[in-house]
């Protein structure tokens, strides 16, 4: 069996980590790291648990948990992990990051958009982004360190990603606009997240400033094989779960002038996701949804080109605590460790 440790067990990110692990057939959680409930029941903490998870709360001991576990999942704030991680601590263990701290390569760039110093650059490069789809290569067993991406930039890239490796769109035109569920925010009490300011009502956040676009920006960079900006605003929505992205971008014309079809544009995506688990590219005119990936690790994309403005309009849908975080780790864990990529990840959608 896999020994797991989670440092941040009581999130939002940790708690979807407990829940998924338990039906994970190689793995076992051996550590609930929290410190605001150090030595409380897991259970008493998400009664969900009950008579499920027997154990106590524990501290965030990393030095000691690496003597213990084979892998460590921190979610944590950004900066907790940069602070503490060692050569010693990752000749140890694996650590699947779960924060911001090793996703971008640009160490100027972290600092300006999280306004915090960077305490472990070193590590940096080593670190692998962990968008399984994309770097499955890169993650094997000698994989000591992975930057497991954000919710909004997995759902953001996932859903471009083949369009801008092929060249079908101008990516300097590329518009991202995605709305998320209130769990994104994480557990913390913020009174912008109370239920009397976020019932009844959708707004924009982050305009212009929003630390994933960076992310995104990097990561789409690498597919296009050069910089890239892009805009993107996020969005809150009153409910639980959720993220949907809506993309635009300009098509790229043909040497006769024409638009690419749709047989074309869907052609690229079954090249790239055909064959991908997780990846559920839809039927003509199908659109994404999150109430069909609510609780699951599948993100759902499709695309509308619109002839009158030679544009397309990309979008997405996953489940931000599954996909855009906890599942996501736990398939990178799967193929850190050899296990099957989807193990403990057969989670069908809940509706309603």
């Amino acid at each position: 069996m896999i020994k797991v440790g989670i440092i941040g067990a009581t999130g939002y990110a940790g708690a979807e980590l407990v829940r998924i692990l338990q039906n994970h057939k190689e793995a076992q959680i051996v550590w609930y790291g929290s410190r605001s409930y150090i030595d409380k029941k897991y259970s008493s903490v998400y009664q969900n648990m009950f008579k499920l998870v027997e154990n106590l709360c524990q501290d965030d001991n990393l030095e000691e948990l690496a003597k213990q576990v084979d892998v460590i999942f921190t979610a944590t704030p950004q900066g907790y992990l940069a602070g503490i991680l060692t050569e010693d601590i990752l000749s140890q263990v694996k650590v699947i990051d779960l924060s911001a701290d090793y996703r971008i390569k640009d160490v100027a760039t972290y600092e300006k958009w999280y306004g915090i110093e960077h305490k472990s650059p070193q590590f940096i490069e080593e670190a692998v982004y962990g968008l399984c789809e994309i770097n499955r290569d890169k993650i094997d067993k000698d994989t000591r360190l992975i930057a497991n991406p954000g919710c909004y930039t997995t759902c953001s890239i996932l859903t471009a990603y083949p369009l801008v490796k092929e060249g079908l769109i101008d990516v300097d035109t590329l518009i991202v606009d995605a709305a998320s569920g209130t769990s994104g925010a994480g557990r913390g009490a913020k009174v912008p997240n109370l239920f009397c300011e976020v019932n009844e009502s959708f707004k924009a956040y982050g305009v212009a400033s929003h630390r994933h676009t960076p992310e995104i920006e990097e990561q789409l960079g690498y597919a296009a094989n050069r910089e890239v900006t892009i805009n993107f605003t996020p969005h809150l929505v009153p409910m639980n779960r959720g993220i949907l992205a809506t993309e635009y971008a300009t098509l790229k014309r043909k040497a006769d002038g024409s638009l690419p079809t749709y047989e074309e544009v869907k052609a690229v995506y079954d090249k790239y996701y055909g064959q991908e688990y997780f990846i559920r590219v839809l039927e003509k005119g199908v659109l994404p949804e999150t109430k069909w990936v609510e609780g699951s690790n599948y993100v759902d994309i499709n695309f509308v080109i619109d002839e009158r403005t030679g544009r397309i309009i990309m979008l997405g849908a996953i489940d931000n605590l599954v996909k855009g975080a906890a599942g996501q780790a736990v398939q990178n864990m799967n193929l850190m460790f050899g296990c099957k990529e989807q193990e403990g990840l057969n989670l069908v959608p809940c509706f309603p």
